[in-house]
């Protein structure tokens, strides 16, 4: 599936989107990263079984379009105003509704209008200034299942410094304020939400939770 990505552009001096075409790159390395991550992912949305979907952090709408395209019913939105036209467009080229798609932050998520089965949000937290507040918001709304990814650190970081990569900043992505181990990123998801399976599909740190009651 082609789409349009950001390429690295910023909304009042915050990066949107994806900097680069991750998912249609034909470096055999990112492949390989990619497909470990879209792994993880789509066991996680079978074993959820969802008939609704939300994802929080959308992007240009790549992971929405390809679960719709599969016969799922999935919506996004993004924080970013020029972020969500962009996936709009990329939904009306892949034949689908531009409806599927808004801008509103985490932090203004609402019962409502937003709840889901299952919430996706994935790469968001690291960028938060508030991320127990972000935590609190998809308790709001998700209905039954939630999957969360963050980078894995310091794996991340050592990884980019590997590939020359940020290399002032300590291999730190711009952008990312928030930084976890695996075992610290499960206790910090875990006072608020039963974590049901953990998967590290490199380098990111994914989980599967549940609401608690």
């Amino acid at each position: 599936m082609n789409i349009k990505i950001a390429g690295g552009a910023e909304e009042n001096g915050i990066v949107i989107g994806n900097s680069y075409d991750k998912y249609g790159s034909r470096n055999p390395i990112i492949k390989w990263i990619m497909n470990g991550f879209e792994s993880a992912l789509s066991e996680f949305v079978s074993k959820a079984s969802p008939e609704s979907m939300h994802e929080i952090g959308c992007g240009e709408g790549y992971w929405v379009l390809r679960w719709n395209e599969q016969g799922l019913s999935a919506r996004g939105c993004d924080f970013s105003k020029d972020v969500i036209e962009i996936a709009r467009a990329n939904s009306i080229n892949c034949g689908l509704s531009p409806a599927l798609f808004e801008s509103r932050s985490i932090y203004d998520l609402d019962a409502t209008q937003d709840s889901a089965d299952l919430v996706v949000c994935c790469e968001v937290l690291e960028h938060l200034e508030k991320p127990e507040a972000g935590l609190q918001a998809l308790q709001r709304i998700c209905k039954q299942h939630l999957i969360v990814s963050v980078p894995r650190e310091p794996l991340w970081c050592t990884l980019n410094m590997v590939r020359g990569k940020y290399l002032t900043r300590w291999g730190n992505t711009p952008g990312h304020i928030q930084h976890w181990s695996k075992s610290g990123f499960v206790e910090l998801v875990s006072n608020y939400f039963d974590v049901i399976e953990t998967r590290c599909p490199l380098p990111w740190t994914m989980l599967l939770c549940r609401p608690r009651r």
